[in-house]
């Protein structure tokens, strides 16, 4: 089968960043779904385990961890699926990607995908909504208020991939209202069409920008990206016993200057159900089931910005350079081999 893959960690640059290779079939195990992969889409966490992660000597590292796809054949304990369905999903990070014409899931991390979206559509979805749904719902626990506080909650990187639709999760299923961060015009009103009611600029001081809006201080702060930089002005905006996620991966994270307002803070990584495989892996399954409706209903759309292609080598390079660059919009999308 066809495969895009590298040996090497590294920077994107060189001729062997990613490669075009041919891989034998995998056989699913007890509960795994061998999938035809239709779309895949490119996450900054690929972008990060292609510059620092070595496979086995030896052996090729496959990339990729969203997927919509066919379940082509399926393992002896498989009882959700079966051969036909059309399925998304967003994978585990201690097995191969989606980046391969066929790849193995364990099923309890699959759902049907949205019967009224494409392929491409698709894809763009799972590792973000995920990510979201568990720092919004499980970590944040935004359906129960700060007692007190306005009913806010602020999304640092509202544009991003997680941004994009943990606003419309915010929109669909609570009255939060949403203040989200964009620097640009084109990301400005991207946020804003994707429901949030408040939009200010991450470029400047976002204790006072959020100040000037005169509707008080949030609650609930998901952090996205440049935790790092933006962790001062969080300290200062946000409410007493509010919660404060983060995503991404700053160098250094002082969480003292929280204690004085008793700040809750909450680390998600939409990995730990199947890397760990917690008892309660399958609500993965769960929740993708339920974005899957809301998309359905059409209480949600695809997050996908633009499709670069089919899945291959030079492609692939491509997409990581615009993930690198910090100025994506939404989701990048490639789509069949």
């Amino acid at each position: 089968m066809k495969a895009v893959a590298y040996q090497v960690p590294g920077t994107i640059d060189r001729e062997d960043a990613l490669v075009d290779i041919e891989l034998e079939t995998p056989k699913p195990g007890a509960r795994d779904l061998l999938v035809e992969v239709k779309a895949v889409s490119v996450n900054p966490v690929d972008t990060k385990i292609r510059r620092a992660v070595a496979p086995s000597e030896g052996d090729w590292k496959v990339l990729g961890w969203d997927a919509s796809g066919i379940v082509k054949a399926v393992g002896e304990g498989v009882t959700m699926f079966k051969p036909g369905d059309e399925i998304w999903y967003a994978g585990s990070l201690v097995r191969q990607g989606t980046n391969s014409e066929l790849h193995l899931v364990d099923e309890r991390i699959v759902s049907l995908k949205p019967a009224s979206l494409s392929w491409a559509e698709a894809a763009a979805l799972p590792l973000t909504s995920i990510t979201a749904w568990e720092m919004l719902f499980d970590r944040l626990n935004v359906m129960r208020p700060v007692p007190g506080v306005p009913n806010l909650a602020l999304i640092i990187g509202g544009a991003g991939g997680v941004g994009s639709i943990a606003i419309q999760l915010l929109r669909a299923l609570t009255d939060v209202t949403v203040i989200a961060t964009a620097s640009r015009p084109e990301t400005q009103a991207w946020v804003k069409e994707l429901g949030a009611h408040h939009v200010i600029d991450h470029s400047r001081p976002l204790a006072a920008e959020v100040e000037a809006l005169g509707v008080g201080a949030p609650g609930f702060v998901f952090s996205t990206t440049e935790t790092g930089s933006h962790l001062d002005q969080v300290v200062q905006l946000i409410a007493p016993q509010g919660r404060f996620g983060l995503i991404d991966d700053p160098e250094m994270l002082n969480i003292k200057d929280f204690k004085r307002k008793s700040v809750s803070i909450h680390w998600e990584w939409m990995f730990t159900r199947p890397v760990f495989g917690t008892q309660d892996i399958a609500e993965q399954n769960r929740l993708l089931g339920e974005v899957a409706r809301l998309v359905d209903e059409g209480k949600i759309r695809t997050t996908l910005v633009e499709t670069m292609g089919t899945i291959n080598a030079a492609n692939l390079k491509k997409a990581h350079t615009l993930i690198e660059s910090g100025k994506s919009r939404g989701k990048v999308v490639l789509e069949g081999f």
